[in-house]
Order: C-alpha cells, then structure tokens, then sequence
C-alpha cells in the first residue's frame, strides 16, 4: 500500500467515525489515487484533480464539480500533513446542480420497463426478478431509489403493508403504507426470491444473481441500458446511451401523479400537500410545492384551482 492510499484508508475511517457513510465519496476518491499511483506521483496537484473530476463524459458540468469537491476536502486532510500537497481552489468547476424538470412516466413506459427487465439475462433468475420488484416498488410508492434498495427484509412488513425506511436524507426515518396490489407483488417477489436463493446470505430485501443486495451503481448502469433498449434513451453518435430518464424519475412521477389526481378531484391541494410531504420524506412542504412548478399540466391544474376558487386572489 503506498503512503498517499495509506492516508485515504486513515481519511475515510476519521469521515466514518465522525458518523458519515461515506461510501461512494471513498470509493470514488480510490478511483483518484488510482491515477495518482498510475502517474507515479506522490502528492496532490491541482492539475491531475482537474483531470480525474473531469474524466466521465455525458454528465452535468455539477457532476465534475461533485467529484472535484470530493478531493479537495482529501487533499486539505493531506495538506495538514505535508504543505506539499496542493488544494484545488473553490469555484473550479460549480458543484451546483440545477433542478432539471422531471421525467414522468407514463403506465405504457412504466409496462415496457418492467416487461424488458422480467427478459433480462440471468442465471439464477434473480436479476430479473429483482429488476422487475425494483420499478414496481420505486413507481408505486415514490421512494428514493436509495431507499428501496437499502431495505432489509426486517423492514418489509409483508402482513400489513408497511415498509420502514431507516435513516435516509437528512437522517430522517419514516414507515411508507403502500396499497395492497402492492404488499401482494413485493410477498410474490419474498416468496419467489427464497425458491431461488434458499440460503439466505444478506438480509437485504431486494437482491442481485449471488443473493447480496443490489449495488447502487451497478443498478444505476442496468438502468442505462433497459432505457436505451425500449426507446427512451437515445444513443449517441458514439454508440453510448445518451440523456434520458433516471430512477429518481420515478419519485417524481410518484408526486405528480398524486397531486394531478387531487387537482381533478377538486381537493384543497394545500391541505393535502403536507401528508404527501411526510409520506415523501421532505423536510418541508416547499420542496414538495416544486413539483407544481415543474410539470407544466400541474401548473395549469393549479391555475384553475385558483380561478375557481379563489376569484379575488387569482387575476
């Protein structure tokens, strides 16, 4: 082990210790000392972290910011320990995202996606089950797909339908009612999952071909792929998968869905945005106000609300 991959291990152990996860910032900083033990070089500079933030193509400018602010905090603990190592300036590359509109899947996309991956390839059929549990799951009840794919099975309460989401964003845990077709899919998945997997090596609920739980960027990548493959990621010029709808879409189709529903039903979406903000795990209802601002048949939904409703205050 060289000195500088010495000091991530010492790094990350302090980062976990003071009670982050910190698990894809640790992986990702292994990528850079990769390069750094590639170009032979023993020390930080702000050229090759330049070159590693920058390395992924087809990604937001917010991407490479992320990965950049993921070395600068490393090279200012290695900077403490020897000057030689130099810390990236802020304001390089903007770690800022900006909120893109969502994508919100109709039944018909939902359907191909779950029927493309019920065909994926698998040895043990496990794959296919678990990819065809996931988007169900993540379209039914709106979790983050970090959420779903955390879940043990001790979380999963197959009898009265109820799903324990520990510590998530914000460190915030919530139990998650989902309706009863879907209690009936997820116990169809436990039962299935346990013919194929009888020996049980994880207790997460939803698992991969060797019976461990699903890694979320190996899902993210599939994910890519059974986009492109039914039509909704185009390819590039260099046969890559371009943009195209994410995981987290599902979330958002979620919110939407259920706000459009109580618009048409009339309902004082005021009153009712405070539950969907709880169920949804928001720290506050502005965040979940968002969704009316960026599906534009919600807008317009609302604007008639409005004019119906509160005449004097609507021009």
């Amino acid at each position: 082990m060289t000195a500088i991959r010495d000091s991530l291990a010492r790094y990350v152990a302090v980062r976990r210790a003071l009670g982050a996860k910190f698990y894809e910032p640790a992986l990702a900083l292994g990528h850079f000392v990769d390069l750094l033990e590639h170009e032979g070089a023993e020390f930080i500079t702000t050229d090759l972290a330049l070159r590693w933030a920058t390395t992924p193509v087809l990604v937001e400018r917010a991407t490479w910011g992320r990965r950049l602010s993921q070395v600068r905090g490393f090279a200012k603990w290695m900077n403490a320990i020897d000057s030689r190592n130099e810390i990236p300036p802020a304001g390089l590359l903007s770690a800022r995202r900006r909120r893109n509109p969502p994508h919100i899947y109709t039944e018909q996309e939902i359907t191909l996606l779950m029927t493309h991956a019920a065909r994926l390839r698998s040895r043990t059929g496990l794959r296919a089950l678990a990819y065809t549990t996931l988007i169900g799951l993540l379209a039914a009840t709106g979790l983050r797909p970090g959420e779903a794919l955390s879940l043990d099975r001790c979380d999963v309460d197959l009898v009265n339908g109820i799903l324990s989401v520990r510590e998530s964003k914000f460190g915030k845990s919530r139990f998650v009612p989902v309706e009863e077709s879907t209690r009936e899919a997820l116990e169809r998945y436990a039962q299935s999952r346990d013919q194929l997997c009888p020996l049980r090596v994880s207790e997460a609920f939803l698992v991969g071909e060797r019976g461990i739980r699903l890694n979320a960027s190996a899902v993210r990548n599939m994910f890519v792929r059974m986009s492109r493959a039914v039509g909704l990621r185009p390819a590039t010029k260099d046969g890559r998968a371009g943009y195209g709808p994410r995981l987290q879409d599902f979330r958002h189709s979620f919110a939407t869905g259920r706000l459009v529903a109580w618009y048409r039903a009339g309902l004082d979406v005021s009153r009712e945005l405070p539950k969907l903000a709880a169920y949804l795990g928001h720290v506050n209802v502005g965040l979940t106000y968002w969704y009316i601002e960026a599906v534009p048949e919600l807008l317009e939904l609302a604007a008639g609300y409005l004019s119906r409703n509160c005449p004097g205050e609507w021009p």
